[in-house]
């Protein structure tokens, strides 16, 4: 990433946190205001109800006499009140809803899980192949705890084909591919035309909380209204964020991503990059940014 990008990025940045602490202030201020004014409209509501009854402490007893047109216009001075009480009340339960969405949405965050082994994944001489042909030179790597491979190679040189592999996808090819006994991958594929539906059904069908999942995709920039959606309708952007942020929401011992900053926002693509940093996932991508791959790859495969 170029200097300019970066600050650009910056920039960004600091106004959104910027924007959502001046957000988090405001509502705050006017949860306050709210409560204060609650508690006037209930104890206006208390007086006129006094004086409904006939007992209004200022008088002397003789005003328990003249009841009949007070108690009518008390009657809906005191339905009046209530009213507002109730709206004042309502508000107050949005704001203090919408302030807890503020103030618990958390960081991104990502949940490796340590192999009982130091290898993970063996690669031995391997090329796919398709009609009768391998696609590539045979490759052979292996995949270490806290290793970040990084396939490149030009287009359809197979890169997709040998994650595919890799999960345990059957795909003809040459060679070997070994994964350990009991690994668990989490895979973000490049295609995501597949995704269609509610975002609760996805959730579900996937086994993940969809709480932190919807969580998750708010930090990366969606708004409430966009996540009841159908994902069919959803941006080639916003579908590769829906499938890292269920990437996130997976305990695995191995990270495969296809290109997963493919219609991705810069601002997005330095949180995934910072994540990543923080967290030193184990993980096997293929991605085309330069300056992305070089950030977070410990190691290069050519095919």
């Amino acid at each position: 990433m170029q200097s300019g990008d970066f600050s650009s990025w910056s920039e960004n940045f600091e106004r959104r946190e910027q924007f959502e602490q001046t957000q988090n202030d405001r509502l705050k201020k006017q949860i306050k205001q709210l409560e204060q004014s609650a508690k006037q409209a209930a104890a206006h509501s208390d007086k006129i109800a006094a004086t409904k009854i006939g007992f209004d402490p200022s008088k002397t007893e003789k005003s328990l006499t003249r009841r009949p047109s007070v108690a009518k216009k008390a009657g809906k001075l005191m339905n009046r009140a209530k009213s507002m009480e109730n709206r004042i009340e309502k508000n107050i339960e949005e704001k203090s809803r919408l302030l807890q969405n503020v103030e618990e949405t958390p960081s991104l965050k990502i949940s490796p899980l340590v192999y009982h082994s130091d290898t993970l994944v063996y690669v031995s001489e391997v090329s796919p192949c398709y009609d009768g042909r391998a696609v590539c030179t045979p490759v052979s790597f292996t995949v270490r705890q806290g290793e970040r491979v990084v396939l490149d190679g030009k287009n359809g040189s197979g890169k997709s084909s040998l994650l595919k592999l890799i999960t345990g996808e059957a795909i003809r090819h040459t060679g070997t591919v070994s994964t350990g006994s009991g690994l668990i991958i989490s895979y973000v594929p490049q295609d995501t035309s597949f995704l269609c539906g509610s975002l609760s059904d996805f959730a579900k069908e996937s086994g993940i909380d969809e709480n932190l999942f919807r969580a998750i995709l708010h930090k990366m920039g969606f708004v409430k209204v966009q996540l009841d959606n159908d994902m069919r309708d959803f941006s080639g952007g916003q579908k590769k964020k829906l499938l890292i942020a269920k990437s996130l929401c997976e305990k695995a011992h191995l990270y495969i991503w296809d290109e997963p900053l493919n219609f991705i926002d810069i601002y997005s693509r330095m949180q995934i990059e910072e994540l990543i940093m923080q967290y030193q996932p184990t993980m096997v991508l293929v991605e085309h940014d330069g300056a992305f791959r070089e950030a977070v790859g410990t190691k290069f495969v050519e095919l």
